[in-house]
């Protein structure tokens, strides 16, 4: 049993409530607007660390009134505040979010000091990944900083998982270093060419993924639950049934809980299950970290 490392973006989002979002060029009015903490790798430590792990977050946060606000509320909150790189020129990162009325959500970031997160921060902080098992990245700082700690976290002996969102081309070096690849169906399509939409077309793309040398794929297709693939077999893991009311934070809850038990020892399969009441869960509630989640909420959920 070992800790869960994270390295990723950490941001302060700001969320507008609407009827419904704006199509291009249009104006829509009489929004709700709530400020809250977010960034895909902020909000994926928390998760973590409520489902019950012990959990590291390397992140770069300006010392601009945001990132203030945000470097105190990550230590308060219980991640450690060695890893929580300190940036003098940048700005914290922002995000603006709008949601519907059925909870779909748009969201735009000015990503300010994540994006100077660099493979020289991680290796001043290389010792961050010695007592973890479970390292977890995404893709809102540098690639080139991704595929450093990639690279360190299997060096150290560490299961390595992305989420890779939001989406973009990976170059073919990455792929291999990927113990568990755990793309949504749109960033499943744009990293296979597959148009995926059902767990036969998730098949389809996951088998691709492992061809090109992920260890395991786990692609989540929102109300119809996820598709497992890897070299022993494949599995579709049903949904649990909630009343969605924001799904800004779904996959940040799926990929935190996932990491977490699979920190403990937790079979893959089991551990994934408990991810998606995790994720199941998130949505029940507005916000990006306030939605997290924790673990005795997921075992209630998970054992139904």
């Amino acid at each position: 049993m070992g800790a869960v490392l994270v390295i990723g973006s950490a941001n302060t989002d700001l969320t507008v409530r609407a009827e419904r979002l704006p199509r291009p060029q249009e104006t829509v009015t009489d929004g709700e607007l709530s400020s809250s903490f977010g960034g895909k790798g902020a909000n994926q430590a928390l998760a973590a660390l409520r489902a019950g792990a012990q959990t590291r977050l390397i992140a770069r946060i300006g010392r601009d009134d945001f990132g203030e606000r945000l470097a105190e509320h990550l230590a308060g909150s219980g991640l450690p505040r060695e890893g929580l790189i300190r940036d003098d020129t940048a700005p914290a990162g922002v995000a603006l979010i709008g949601v519907d009325r059925e909870g779909t959500n748009q969201i735009l970031v000015a990503p300010g000091s994540n994006k100077r997160l660099s493979p020289q921060d991680l290796n001043r902080f290389k010792h961050l990944f010695h007592g973890c098992s479970v390292f977890l990245s995404q893709l809102e700082t540098p690639l080139e900083t991704v595929q450093s700690g990639l690279r360190t976290a299997r060096e150290a002996g560490l299961f390595t998982v992305l989420d890779p969102a939001p989406s973009r081309e990976l170059p073919e070096a990455v792929f291999p270093l990927l113990d568990l690849i755990t793309p949504n169906e749109r960033e499943a399509a744009d990293l296979t060419g597959v148009d995926v939409d059902s767990p036969e077309s998730a098949a389809k793309a996951g088998r691709l993924l492992l061809q090109r040398g992920c260890g395991a794929a786990l692609i989540t297709l929102g109300g119809q639950g996820a598709f497992f693939l890897s070299p022993e077999g494949e599995e579709l893991i049903p949904p649990y049934s909630v009343r969605t009311v924001n799904t800004v934070a779904a996959g940040d809850a799926f990929n935190g809980a996932l990491a977490a038990a699979l920190s403990e020892g937790v079979p893959l399969l089991d551990a994934i299950r408990f991810a998606t009441a995790a994720g199941a869960l998130s949505t029940t509630r507005s916000g990006a970290q306030d939605s997290l989640p924790d673990r005795e909420e997921i075992e209630g959920l998970a054992h139904q």
